[in-house]
Formats: C-alpha cells, sequence, structure tokens
C-alpha cells in the first residue's frame, strides 16, 4: 500500500543567480503543484566577475529571504537554503566555508567551468551555445576531444576527493554539446573515465543527481547522467535523486514524471529525500508530480 505522496525539488536557481524568478514565485509554484519540499540552490560566488554566480555581497540577503520564506510557509512547504558549488581548481573556495557563510542545508558539487593543466583559462562545458564547447576543445586542447574529457572527469575527481557535499550534480554533462559528434559512449577511453568517476562517487557516499533540464531546455536527448553512466549508477547500487535544474519557477518538475517512469523502467526502486536535515530513501511510487 502506497504510502503519503511526495513531491519536491532540490536544484533551483533564482534572481540571485542565474534564474529568472525571485524566490517566493517559486515557493508559489511549488504550493500550487502541491509540493512537500523545495531548495534553493544558487551558485556559488567566485572570485571573478560571472553573469551566473551569487554575489560576495548578495549572501546576507540570500540567507535572510530564504529565512523569511521558511518561518512565513514552514506549515505548508519545507523550504531550504543551498548552494551548487561551482569547482575550479585554484579558483573557487573551500565548499565548508562557502557552507558555513551561507548557513546552507545540503550542497551540490558541480563542474561548469574547466581549467587546463598549466593556465588559468577556463573553458565553459555548458550553456546554450555549443560553439563555446567547441571552440574550447580547439583552442585548450588542441582538438582532443579525449584530452577536453578527461579534463572535465578528472577534475570532477578531484572535487570527489577533496571537498564535503551531498549530491554530484549532472556529473556526465560533459556529453551534452557533444551529442555523438566527437565520441559515444560506447568508446572504451570514455567508458574507463566514468567508471573511475562513478567508483568515487560510490566510495564519498554521494547522491547523484538525475538531471531533466537537458532534455526540457532541447539541448539533450537524454537525462544527465543517462546511457553508460546511468547504468553504472544503477549497478553500483548508488542512490539518486530527480532534479529539473529550474531556472525559472515554472520550471520546478519539468519532466519529473517522464525521468520517475524512466528510473522505474531501468529498475531504481527509490530516490533520496532531505528531512529534518538528513537524507532518507522514499519508493519512486511514493514521488508525485
Amino acid at each position: 500500500m502506497k504510502g503519503k505522496m511526495i513531491s519536491y525539488n532540490l536544484h533551483q536557481h533564482t534572481l540571485f543567480s542565474d534564474g529568472k524568478d525571485k524566490p517566493e514565485k517559486y515557493v508559489e509554484k511549488a504550493l500550487e503543484q502541491g509540493f512537500t519540499a523545495l531548495g534553493f540552490s544558487e551558485h556559488s560566488p567566485l572570485p571573478f566577475d560571472t553573469s551566473f554566480s551569487l554575489k560576495e555581497e548578495q549572501i546576507d540577503e540570500y540567507i535572510l529571504t530564504i529565512n523569511k520564506l521558511k518561518e512565513k510557509y514552514h506549515n505548508r512547504l519545507a523550504i531550504y537554503r543551498a548552494l551548487e558549488m561551482d569547482y575550479i581548481p585554484g579558483f573557487s573556495e573551500d565548499f565548508g566555508l562557502l557552507q558555513k557563510k551561507c548557513q546552507t542545508d545540503y550542497l551540490i558539487g558541480s563542474v561548469h567551468l574547466v581549467r587546463p593543466e598549466d593556465t588559468d583559462e577556463l573553458w565553459f562545458t555548458d550553456g546554450p551555445d555549443y560553439r563555446v564547447y567547441d571552440k574550447g576543445i580547439k583552442d585548450f586542447f588542441g582538438g582532443n576531444i579525449r584530452k577536453a574529457v578527461k579534463a572535465f572527469y578528472h577534475q570532477s575527481n578531484q572535487m570527489i576527493e577533496t571537498q564535503q557535499f551531498d549530491i554530484i550534480g549532472h556529473f556526465d554533462k560533459i556529453t551534452m554539446h557533444n551529442r555523438n559528434r566527437f565520441f559515444t559512449d560506447e568508446e572504451k577511453w570514455y567508458r574507463d573515465l566514468v567508471n573511475e568517476t562513478v567508483e568515487l562517487i560510490k566510495q564519498k557516499n554521494l547522491i547523484v543527481e538525475i538531471n531533466t533540464r537537458g532534455i526540457y531546455k532541447k539541448r539533450s536527448d537524454t537525462f544527465f547522467p543517462d546511457g553508460y553512466a546511468l547504468r553504472q549508477v544503477k549497478m553500483k547500487n548508488i542512490p539518486i535523486l530527480i532534479s529539473s535544474d529550474a531556472h525559472q519557477a515554472a520550471e520546478i518538475s519539468m519532466l519529473f514524471d517522464d525521468a520517475r517512469q524512466y528510473l522505474t523502467d531501468l529498475g531504481f526502486y527509490d530516490v533520496m529525500y532531505f528531512e529534518n536535515r538528513h537524507w532518507k530513501p522514499i519508493p519512486l511510487e511514493e514521488v508525485s508530480f
């Protein structure tokens, strides 16, 4: 017999980083959709100017704003404050320090900007324009796709090994702008990189985010992770959760039903839920969007 149906999303961005709406608009949409929990995860501050990160001078306002929402809606919705930590060796601040500074409930660790060896230049692997991705492969790696993808996964591994966080965000998103143009996930060299990262995720007891944004933004035909990477997550019995990576309130549950059914078909039984400052598994059949 099914228990209480649960709806939630723990990964979204507001006007405090690169989102399009104020936090309370997300709360209103969550209540409209019958959510039980909502987590805000702004991009962490970086020591250089960006168009997508929380600014250092906004930290106090971010804390105050989410605290007010927690208090206002405490009887109707569990609200959490988090960060999506951008890990860049030599640039990003220690995750633990920012967690204390921003008083977060949990952390997501992600790699969007890859720092090639022996340079302070950064390769932006995300975003809407695949030409930026292609140019980085040419400029920073001499057109060598294996070297470029290896740099992404090795930076991810360094983050896993050196930082403390809860969820690893879209860990195979390096494939998004590839779209099987330069490589496929059937190639041994690529699978070796995935295997190494998945093994570290398992060792560090991280939760893997199943991110739906690439599909609903029409930048990808797959979830992140998917394909070989997702099968490895399943084989290793690594805990998962579904995230929409929303950048506006209307996106808070985009493709969640599709993702739930897809994961069920692949043999996953549960997803992780955050409650009373603890992570716990809940059956996929009890998750509703």
